[in-house]
């Protein structure tokens, strides 16, 4: 029954949004789902769909969000941060409560989804509930600005690119052509997120920053960015340091899989391990990436595992 009159509810409000003009702020850009999109001219209720850029991005510029996945971030800073503007939890970021979510009455529903088939699978459900704004590219700077540009805080937030890029170019300057591995470890496989035409967000900050890759982890392909080697494999993460990830949204810090990998004779194998140049990073900047407060956290660490060990 709760369905049905779910369902219903959206209808109704899908067939009126459909006979009624924008009287908000029409957007039309390619990296959205689904335009033109009508959203409000001062949103008041926004609830976002993902943790990482539409959370971070969308307090940095301001917006009232009432309603979040907060359930199991690995970035605690930005979990505490959420809380304290009084962000409500809509579940874990896979498994939202759409109960939850029509509670929170929202008259703005977006998300920085990162492709259209994703964004098309859901688009129907909740664009009858509020306008519904996809982002489907992986330019989080673009999706800044767009985020900025609903709330007024453009040139807050051209401040800010400002002084990041200058500390860009300050490391850019400073980084020693030393071949750098990256691997994400989860409780099931190998993830390698490579430098690439078209990359996750952190890994662009590397690329900006002057890192080098090795081969493997390198690619000009804009339809790849990432490898899932198996054991054997490993062996190509051949960098004179290996940066890794573990836990945060998966258990693989909790359920024996970190110290599986690590006593492995072919992780040990590996030159940066035999080196001592191997860095554990946090999962919550490099994998839940959020907006500038992350790319801070990552130049962080590259000028303190790469730059900082010459």
């Amino acid at each position: 029954m709760v369905r049905y009159l779910f369902i219903v509810v959206l209808s109704v409000f899908m067939m009126a949004d459909d006979a009624i003009a924008c009287t908000g702020r029409t957007i039309e850009e390619e990296a959205i789902f689904d335009t033109p999109l009508c959203v409000p001219e001062n949103p008041q209720r926004v609830v976002v769909l993902d943790a990482g850029f539409g959370l971070g991005v969308g307090l940095d510029v301001g917006l009232p969000i009432v309603g979040a996945p907060l359930e199991r971030m690995s970035d605690t800073a930005l979990k505490a941060r959420a809380e304290e503007a009084g962000v409500t939890s809509i579940g874990f970021v896979t498994e939202p409560s759409l109960e939850s979510l029509v509670a929170l009455q929202p008259d703005l529903i977006l998300g920085f989804i990162g492709n259209e088939s994703m964004a098309s699978g859901i688009y129907p459900q909740l664009s009858g509930l509020a306008p519904t704004l996809l982002y489907t590219d992986i330019d989080w700077r673009a999706f800044y600005r767009l985020m900025a540009s609903l709330t007024g805080r453009t040139a807050e937030i051209e401040a800010r690119f400002a002084d990041y890029d200058k500390r860009l170019s300050d490391i850019r300057e400073r980084m020693p052509d030393t071949p750098v591995s990256v691997l994400r470890i989860t409780s099931w496989d190998f993830q390698v997120y490579l430098d690439a035409p078209n990359t996750y967000a952190p890994f662009a900050v590397m690329q900006q920053a002057g890192v080098r890759r090795t081969e493997y982890e390198t690619t000009t392909d804009p339809g790849l960015s990432m490898k899932r080697p198996d054991w054997e494999e490993l062996a190509e993460l051949d960098g004179e340091v290996l940066l890794y990830i573990v836990g945060g949204t998966n258990d693989s810090d909790k359920d024996g899989r970190h110290e599986e990998v690590l006593s492995n004779p072919l992780w040990q194998m590996l030159p940066a391990v035999q080196a001592g140049r191997v860095h554990r990073v946090g999962h919550g900047a490099w994998m839940q990436f959020s907006g500038l407060d992350s790319a801070h956290r990552v130049l962080d660490d590259l000028e303190r595992y790469v730059i900082g060990r010459e």
